[in-house]
């Protein structure tokens, strides 16, 4: 079910443009239907992540989506390279970390380098559809702060202090 956000943010979605980078040539295939099932048009590919960051220099992307676990370049390591302002050209696109890891360090670990979104496999479509919408409707400005480069921490929930009450 669309909601009427997803809805107004239809024409959004269709204009697009995500870099999938992934070794698995079966999950960028499984990512590529999604984005193209929930609208998106453009899509592009890397099976490794130095592919990956030339593909984010080539095509300038809207979005990234990378696998955590490659070869070579891990998806950690990508993020933190493409977060290096003055070193990579493009360090504020949006990136999305896919993980068959549901580990809370690597959670706050992607959060931490300056991933926007962390999604655990298997993804499901509405899943990926939430977590563009919170990107691309939901912006966090992108924020330099004690070396840490990426999207502005989202604001934490203050629980109230109850012990007052006795």
């Amino acid at each position: 079910m669309e909601s009427a956000l997803s809805k107004l943010l239809q024409p959004r979605i269709a204009a697009l443009r995500v870099l999938v980078v992934d070794d698995d040539h079966y999950m960028r295939k499984v990512v590529r239907t999604m984005l193209m099932s929930i609208g998106v048009k453009t899509v592009f590919e890397a099976p490794d992540g130095i592919v990956g960051l030339d593909a984010i220099r080539q095509h300038s992307p809207d979005l990234v989506i990378v696998d955590w676990e490659m070869p070579m370049i891990d998806g950690a390591q990508f993020v933190r390279m493409v977060r290096s302002p003055g070193e990579f050209p493009i360090p504020d696109v949006p990136i999305i970390m896919l993980s068959g890891h549901g580990d809370r360090w690597r959670v706050v670990e992607a959060a931490r380098i300056g991933a926007h979104e962390y999604l655990l496999k298997p993804v499901s479509t509405q899943a990926l559809l939430d977590r563009i919408i919170a990107i691309i409707g939901q912006p966090r400005p992108v924020v330099k702060i004690n070396g840490y480069y990426g999207p502005a921490p989202r604001k934490l929930v203050v629980l109230e202090d109850h012990t007052a009450l006795d």
